[in-house]
């Protein structure tokens, strides 16, 4: 379906919470098929283009409506096939793989006008007692109060990149700087980056999870980046998400600052990977995350 009524006045936008919340409320159809189906709208971007992080968290809450309430995400896989339209809406199909003693797999496709756009299989997991470890958090990062709201200053500078920073629904806290503009602080393959969202979302831990998959497509890529002095300014850069993958280790919430431990191991021939560890404040393993992006800088492609 198509978007085809007006854009709201900046006045009477929700606010970006309300917006990405009413985004992962999907609505259920009543069809008859072999899959359960469900129905989504997407943010208006910028660019056009569907965010991959909202399509993965709405994939996500479509997948969880089909499993029993006992059983939790533990992982997901997913594959972006082609670029959304964020003026058009997104059909989810859920296909039912197999439902064990302890696991529930489930696979998602996400289709606008009858052609794939992403496609995803998550497994769910009963509550089982087992052996536990994990890796330790940073000490040596600043908290995020002792860090600077650079977005703020971005749209205090150019007060027309409003909607790509105080309009989005999380706020984040870079270090140990962003690359919005420059990068500042060393071409080395990794930083950390405070976020959480920006009010408090409820206490569903199913919700909690969507959208820490939402939040997690939104920085990984910039470690690859950062490596090389590439800021998302570059003229001509080109970035695309590839794949993400993503396992859920223990509950945590993300309308409080989670922090989110960023790498990146290789880049070669137009692609490059990058890894996460996302903590909660008192560094509790929250999860972990991977995904492979393509990178076209011009000055490396002659300018294609």
């Amino acid at each position: 379906m198509t978007d085809a009524s007006p854009r709201p006045t900046e006045d009477e936008r929700p606010d970006p919470v309300t917006a990405m919340l009413t985004v992962l409320d999907l609505a259920a159809s009543e069809a008859r098929t072999s899959e359960d189906i469900f129905t989504g709208i997407s943010h208006a971007m910028p660019l056009g283009r569907v965010y991959g992080g909202q399509v993965l968290a709405q994939s996500i809450v479509a997948a969880d409506r089909t499993t029993p309430d006992d059983r939790h995400l533990h992982s997901t896989h997913g594959y972006f096939l082609r670029p959304g339209d964020a003026s058009k809406g997104i059909t989810f199909a859920v296909d039912r793989i197999h439902d064990g003693r302890s696991f529930s797999t489930r696979r998602t496709q996400a289709f606008q006008e009858g052609v794939p756009i992403f496609s995803m299989i998550a497994s769910f997991q009963d509550t089982d007692p087992g052996i536990e470890h994990q890796a330790a958090m940073p000490t040596d990062i600043p908290s995020p109060e002792d860090l600077p709201d650079v977005e703020q200053a971005i749209v205090a500078a150019h007060p027309a990149s409003k909607r790509l920073f105080l309009d989005r629904p999380v706020e984040l806290r870079h270090v140990p700087s962003p690359i919005y503009l420059a990068v500042d602080s060393g071409h080395v393959a990794h930083q950390a980056v405070w976020v959480r969202t920006r009010r408090r979302i409820g206490d569903d831990p199913r919700l909690h999870q969507a959208v820490m998959a939402y939040l997690s497509d939104l920085t990984i890529q910039e470690p690859i980046l950062r490596a090389h002095g590439l800021a998302w300014s570059t003229p001509g850069l080109k970035v695309a998400s590839l794949d993400h993958a993503m396992w859920w280790h223990r509950p945590g919430r993300v309308d409080e600052w989670i922090l989110y431990v960023q790498e990146s191991p290789s880049a070669r021939g137009g692609r490059g990977l990058g890894q996460g560890r996302i903590y909660s404040r008192e560094g509790v393993l929250l999860a972990s995350v991977a995904q492979e992006i393509m990178v076209r800088v011009p000055d490396l492609i002659g300018g294609r």
